[in-house]
């Protein structure tokens, strides 16, 4: 456990997310007090010489307080523009704040989109890695619901991913994922008196699964199923993650002084480079292969590219180089990649041999549905 909270210490780039029920009122109006405490926090991280990302959440909650609604808003427009009106407010008070400590801030608000479209993730990287190590600035990120849309999968559903998906953009040594409860509990510990705080998780197992439970308060929208989630997106792009409440005195000071606060998820050893963890997490999928059992071994044992002889179905409509998801026979994901044909392509070679392709096609192309170089197995 000490190795392993040593490991906290010394990260120098770090990802702290700060969720709406610990943000605001159950009114909906910003609680400043807490707003404070947090910014003074991570303004003595910051003056120490670590590298901090905020992701915050809150733009909802602040605008149904500012126009003072008794209800979240529940159709999209609604939600649109109740957030436009509470991230200017919420901006605000965090620049307010952290001027205070002679801090500059940037906004940036992201999309589903923008992290699923390889040149604009590329371009938020190094927008972020520009203001964080040339100009010391700290970002304040957030979705961007006044764009983004269920209808049209954009969004993220969560800060959690959103945090987490930030954390693989930016390569940081360290997620801190700040929520209204005091970390991952063996039960729900406002049903059960007997759950028990898990310190540490080395893996992400179907037993830990098994302890999430639904979103916590009307004000958020995560539960403890995308915060697991978070922490498998964290965990397998190599990088720490600690869960803990927001309500802890000092909080961030003791985590990154080594003290158990909290539950910290480990990094898995075999972590995925940055390239894999656009394809297994930021991306976003345009269609799906079926394929059969012999290529499911040849894929997860072997460590195959995925060839024409073992598909043998197409879902979805996509093009050369759009992100797949490949699914088995009983069509679970068992992994994603980047496509070497389009879907009506591939309708045309399922069951092929690589061999007679040319002569099935009319022309030469690659050998290979998905080669391994883009593939990341997700089971």
């Amino acid at each position: 456990m000490l190795d392993n909270r040593n490991r906290v210490q010394a990260a120098q780039k770090i990802v702290v997310k700060v969720g709406t029920s610990s943000l605001t009122y159950p009114s909906g109006r910003l609680n400043l007090t807490n707003m404070e405490r947090i910014v003074r926090q991570i303004a003595d991280l910051h003056n120490s010489g670590k590298e901090v990302v905020l992701v915050s959440s809150g733009s909802v909650g602040a605008g149904v307080g500012e126009l003072g609604l008794k209800n979240k808003p529940r159709t999209i427009p609604e939600r649109q523009a109740v957030s436009a009106v509470g991230q200017c407010f919420l901006m605000q008070v965090y620049n307010r704040f952290f001027l205070e400590y002679g801090i500059i801030t940037a906004q940036i608000l992201l999309t589903r989109e923008d992290m699923s479209d390889r040149r604009r993730y590329l371009n938020a990287r190094n927008t972020m890695l520009m203001l964080i190590n040339e100009y010391r600035a700290l970002p304040i990120i957030n979705e961007n619901d006044t764009v983004a849309t269920e209808e049209l999968q954009l969004r993220f559903g969560d800060n959690d991913t959103l945090a987490a998906l930030v954390a693989s953009l930016i390569r940081a040594d360290l997620l801190i994922l700040l929520s209204d409860i005091s970390g991952l509990y063996t039960g729900d510990p406002r049903k059960d008196e007997n759950a028990t705080l898990i310190p540490e998780v080395k893996e992400i197992s179907p037993a830990i699964w098994a302890t999430a439970g639904a979103a916590g308060t009307m004000r958020g929208t995560g539960g403890m199923i995308t915060k697991l989630e978070a922490a498998r997106i964290a965990t397998r792009s190599g990088i720490t993650m600690v869960l803990a409440s927001c309500e802890e005195e000092d909080v961030l000071n003791r985590i990154l002084g080594g003290e158990q606060v909290g539950t910290v998820f480990l990094p898995n050893e075999d972590s995925l480079v940055q390239r894999e963890q656009w394809i297994a997490f930021a991306g976003q999928p345009q269609g799906a292969v079926v394929i059969d059992q012999g290529a499911v071994t040849a894929l997860l044992e072997g460590k195959k590219s995925l060839l024409p002889s073992g598909v043998t179905g197409v879902q979805g409509k996509f093009e050369v180089g759009d992100l797949i998801r490949v699914l088995d026979p009983s069509e679970q994901e068992i992994a994603r990649g980047l496509s070497n044909f389009n879907s009506e392509e591939i309708e045309r070679i399922k069951g092929t041999n690589t061999l007679h392709l040319p002569k099935v096609l009319g022309y030469k192309t690659f050998e290979e549905v998905i080669h391994r170089n883009n593939m990341v197995c997700v089971e």
